[in-house]
């Protein structure tokens, strides 16, 4: 049976000696703080935006790269060119009061 306390005692010490490095672990000791923590959030929030929008941009440079070396742009291009010139026609009929 002391075997057992011995051991139940040194595992009880063990696990103490984890919580208080847990404790003191600054994760959790921003946690303590809600200004913090809000800082914490705030930052975390604004990497997460800029490396969206960098993302982004990157992938959609390398699309079009890729798409203006298969020479599918000037596909796309000639249909905004459409577009644009039905949508300034429209305008102009809008404004003629047509």
């Amino acid at each position: 049976m002391t075997d057992d306390t011995e051991t139940l005692s040194s595992n009880i010490k063990g696990l103490r000696e984890e919580v208080a490095r847990f404790n003191r672990h600054k994760f959790v000791r921003i946690h303590d703080s809600y200004w913090k923590l809000m800082w914490f959030q705030f930052l975390r929030g604004l990497a997460f935006g800029f490396g969206s929008v960098a993302g982004a941009t990157i992938l959609v440079s390398i699309v079009g790269y890729v798409l203006n070396q298969m020479e599918v742009v000037p596909i796309v291009g000639e249909w905004a060119k459409q577009m644009a010139a039905e949508i300034m026609n429209e305008t102009a009929k809008v404004g003629a009061g047509q």
